[in-house]
This record gives C-alpha cells, sequence and structure tokens, in this order.
C-alpha cells in the first residue's frame, strides 16, 4: 500500500515498550484490515485508478480471482476469541487453521477499524481515531459510532471510499447491514458508494447477499450481534458462544448459497477482553490522573488525553505513566505521530490525537465517569488497545 502508507511500521521506544508488553502493532510485518477491500478489487480485477497495494496483498491472504467476492466483517470477533471458542464454529474452525490474521487499527474500535477497512488509508488519514474524538474548531465531544456532535462524514473523512472507486471502475457493489446504518454518519464515512440493501436477521442479511451476488462483483456483509454480546456479557460467556454459533451456521449457509465459483473472505474490525474490575481507574476519582487533563476522548483501553491551555505534555505523561505503571503504555502526540502509530498523519488530524496517547495493558481500563454513561462504564467486554486478543482478526477465505 505504497500510496497510502498502510504498510508503514511503529518505530522507536514505542515499539520497543510494545515489544515489552506483549502488543501486536498495526502492520508489523502482517497484512493489516485496510488491505482487504484492496485486494478483493484486485481479484476482481478492477483498476482503481490508485496503487492500494492489491495485488500483493490478494496473493499474501489468499484471495484467488473470482467474479464475484463476498467479503463478510462480524464485529467484534478477533482471531484469538475465535481460535479460543472455536467449538462453537464448526463451520469456521477446520478453515481457520490454514489461515493467518490480519491486524486492526490503533485503536482497536470499530470506528477507526472500519475506517481503515473502507479507504485502505491508515487512522492517521481518515481522522476515524477512536470511540470518541475531540472536534477541532468546537472543542466538543464528538462520536464516530453514532455520529453525534460531528460535522457532516464527507467533511470529516475526505478521503474516497474503496467502494466509491470500485464503483468508479464499473464494478457492482452491494452493502447488506441494518437499515438504520444506510446514510449513517459511519457508513457515509468509512462505506459510501455501495448500493444498499438491509436486513435485520443474520438469515435475511444472508438471503439479500445471495441475492445481490446473482450478477458479478463485491457484496460486503456486516453482522454485529457477536460484539454485542460479548460488550454486555464478556466474549468468554455462553451468550458470546451462542452468537458465534448462529454467526457460524449462516456463514455456512452463504456458502452453500452463492453462486459456483464465488469467493468468500471473513473478517472482524478488532477482536475483545473481558475487563478486569480490579485494574480499573476513573479519571473523576483520581487527583493525579484528572490533573492538568480538560477532556478525556477515545474508550477505556485507548485513551487520548487533550490537556488544559498551559500544561506539558511530558509531565502529563510521566504522572499518567507513574499511576498507571505496567498497565499501560503513555506516550506523548508527538511520540505517537512521530514513531507511527497512526500512520502517516494529515495535518488536519493531529489536533485530533490526543496531546497524550494511552494504551491499556491487559485487561486494564481507564474511564471518565463525567463524561460517560452509566451503561458504557458497565460493559463487560471492551477493545481499543494493542493485545492480540483485541488487535488480531480473522482472514478466512472460503473458494
Amino acid at each position: 500500500m505504497t500510496d497510502v502508507g498502510l504498510s508503514g511500521l511503529v518505530t522507536g521506544p514505542i515499539a520497543d515498550r510494545a515489544e515489552a508488553a506483549g502488543f501486536v502493532l498495526p502492520g508489523g510485518g502482517r497484512q493489516c484490515l485496510g488491505t482487504v477491500l484492496p485486494a478483493a478489487a484486485d481479484a476482481l480485477g478492477a483498476d482503481l485508478g490508485v496503487d492500494l497495494g492489491g495485488a500483493g496483498s490478494r496473493a499474501a491472504i489468499g484471495l484467488p480471482e473470482a467474479e464475484r467476492v463476498c467479503v463478510v466483517l462480524v464485529d467484534g470477533v478477533g482471531y484469538t476469541n475465535l481460535v479460543e471458542r472455536a467449538g462453537h464454529a464448526p463451520f469456521l474452525r477446520p478453515r481457520l487453521a490454514g489461515s493467518e490474521p490480519l491486524t486492526s487499527t490503533f485503536p482497536s474500535t470499530t470506528a477507526t477499524a472500519m475506517g481503515t477497512f473502507g479507504v485502505a488509508v491508515p487512522p492517521g488519514g481518515t481522522g476515524m481515531l477512536g470511540y470518541t474524538v475531540r472536534v477541532p474548531g468546537s472543542g466538543q465531544l464528538g462520536n464516530l459510532v453514532s455520529w453525534t456532535d460531528m460535522p457532516p462524514a464527507q467533511t470529516w473523512q475526505r478521503r474516497p471510499s474503496v467502494f466509491e472507486r470500485l464503483v468508479g471502475a464499473g464494478v457492482a457493489v452491494t452493502s447488506i447491514g441494518p437499515a438504520r446504518f444506510e446514510g449513517s454518519g459511519l457508513t457515509q464515512a468509512a462505506l459510501r458508494g455501495a448500493a444498499y440493501r438491509s436486513g435485520e436477521s443474520l438469515a435475511a442479511r444472508v438471503d439479500a447477499t445471495v441475492a445481490a451476488l446473482r450478477a458479478p462483483g463485491l457484496a460486503y456483509l456486516y453482522w454485529g450481534d457477536v460484539d454485542k454480546a460479548g460488550h454486555h456479557h464478556g466474549w468468554g460467556s455462553w451468550q458470546w458462544g451462542d452468537a458465534l454459533a448462529e454467526l457460524d451456521f449462516e456463514l455456512g449457509r452463504l456458502a452453500r448459497s452463492v453462486p459456483r465459483g464465488t469467493v468468500i473472505l471473513v473478517t472482524a474490525d478488532h477482536g475483545m477482553v473481558d475487563v478486569d474490575l480490579t485494574a480499573r481507574w476513573d479519571v473523576a476519582e483520581t487527583s493525579a490522573l484528572a490533573a492538568e487533563v480538560a477532556l478525556v476522548a477515545g474508550e477505556p483501553r485507548a485513551l487520548h488525553l487533550h490537556l488544559a491551555d498551559g500544561a506539558d505534555a511530558g509531565d502529563v505523561r510521566a504522572r499518567w505513566a507513574d499511576v498507571l505503571g505496567e498497565h499501560a503504555l503513555v506516550a506523548t502526540r508527538a511520540e505517537a505521530v512521530a514513531q507511527g502509530l497512526f500512520g502517516a498523519v494529515d495535518d488536519w488530524v493531529a489536533p485530533v490525537i490526543g496531546d497524550v496517547v494511552v494504551a491499556m495493558t491487559g485487561r486494564a481500563t481507564v474511564v471518565d465517569s463525567r463524561t460517560q454513561t452509566p451503561a458504557s462504564l458497565d460493559l463487560v467486554g471492551v477493545h481499543g488497545s494493542l493485545t492480540p486478543h483485541e488487535m488480531l482478526v480473522p482472514a478466512i477465505v472460503i473458494a
């Protein structure tokens, strides 16, 4: 992905500290989530008009040439999660064994990962930098999933999506998801350009996908209920296992129902860890963390700290590192940008990144009860950081 910088690596002290913490960094010698759609485009023989590295990515992922490609993105089903709960997935299990995982983004969260998935650009080029972000100009906390308190999506994420490039190359692209996602801010930011078909149940979405693939082209199917089960009950719960079993059954039906020669690629935006309440800090109740911090953006596993006027980022970084110790990797914005944590960073994106950036280790979290809802504080399954459970996502080819 030479033109957009997805091939870049995180370097310097951040990489060294990440290795010591057992983290998986974006890229890190693996294909990343942003290579999926360029690889699919290359499998379809599409000329996107820009070098997104599709041929190399297609070879690495193992996608054969095809007239029809179906990309299934399952929210929240990380590669390691899937390996450890594979007993609930008899269809996927044998196909998982021969696959290599991809890496998600940092933060490993839906808005950020979907931006890179849909645009084939790292987060530093999309501005999709977390569950919530500080919006330059207004200074407000905007939500990139619900798109509340955000500017119009196409003025925020300014680059063309891969779907737009495919349609421009004459490829039919159909996106299948819930009705409420059609025209939503996140869809317009990351996945604009596709024809949209809605279905509320997974069975209905599989049926819509099969119908779309009667003609050559690309179909994209999204499913979010496994992630929902993980957030509410934990990825080790029976509820998560049941949600995975439903997914597995319908993916088997999809594979049996699509036209002969269709290639299916199953991936995810991120994985998940279950929160450890004995390793949780609340900024609202911890004076050393609250000091000189004007706004906390991001999420409990990956935080952007925007500082009060006159505060020194190095001092705040040192204070947070002292309080959190081995439970966090803490860096200033300057360090994170220079060492490639967000990929190449556009000038307008830089102030969206926190003056200080925090990635939590293990299953630790930092919350801010002043701005987070009670429901969000009660989540069992969480993600956003750089652990293997959060960062590695499947790339299962069914051909």
